[in-house]
């Protein structure tokens, strides 16, 4: 009797007038669409942290902290084990930006350590790690921006009536998004003293 019910409820809820459930899905989807993008973006980056670290190594040898402090902040993305529940988990999605927004920081210094060094600057190699870097961080903000978006519409229907009903029927969470407030402050570069090349100037 009572499974009964319970399936009646469900069916009455699925055919309410603009119930969501076919635009849950579809956002649900969109949302693993740009989730996988954003991923391929950040591997892209963490890809070129080995090659960007050998070359300024190559000309700023003395710069240990900051090149093992980039070192250590890519083998802290590459702890994060990344699975399909990842967007579903407030806390691991948390872990995964912290580990993320410590290596747009790490890889900040890095740059900003580099302007010390006119020879390094000057090298077409390291020009090509760096343009290329900008690039993938450009392309990292808008892969970041669709999932935003994607998620922002997905939770208003899993918030909004009669598709809260239907989310609820199914047991469907709102999904967790990026702080950018909070990246922004992890990210802030360091300030730096040209008066003593090489050496870090506590930031303000």
């Amino acid at each position: 009797m009572r499974i009964g019910l319970l399936f009646f409820t469900f069916i009455s809820t699925l055919t309410l007038s603009g119930c969501g459930y076919n635009t849950l899905q579809s956002t649900d989807e969109q949302i693993k669409s740009s989730w996988a993008e954003v991923l391929n973006q950040y591997q892209r980056r963490a890809d070129l942290v080995p090659n960007l670290v050998s070359t300024v190594k190559g000309f700023a040898a003395q710069e240990q902290a900051v090149l093992l402090g980039v070192t250590n902040a890519r083998a802290k993305v590459g702890s994060v084990q990344i699975t399909p529940e990842l967007i579903n988990n407030e806390q691991a999605f948390a872990k995964f930006q912290a580990a993320q927004g410590e290596l747009t920081s790490a890889l900040s210094r890095l740059l900003v350590v580099s302007e010390n060094y006119p020879q390094l600057k000057s090298d077409a190699n390291f020009r090509d790690l760096q343009a290329q870097l900008e690039g993938t961080e450009n392309r990292i903000t808008v892969a970041r921006n669709r999932y935003i978006k994607a998620v922002q519409e997905y939770n208003t229907l899993v918030r909004s009536f009669p598709s809260n009903l239907t989310a609820m029927m199914l047991e469907l969470k709102l999904k967790p998004t990026f702080t950018v407030e909070n990246e922004k402050e992890i990210s802030k570069p360091p300030a730096v003293d040209f008066s003593t090349p090489g050496q870090l100037a506590p930031a303000n």
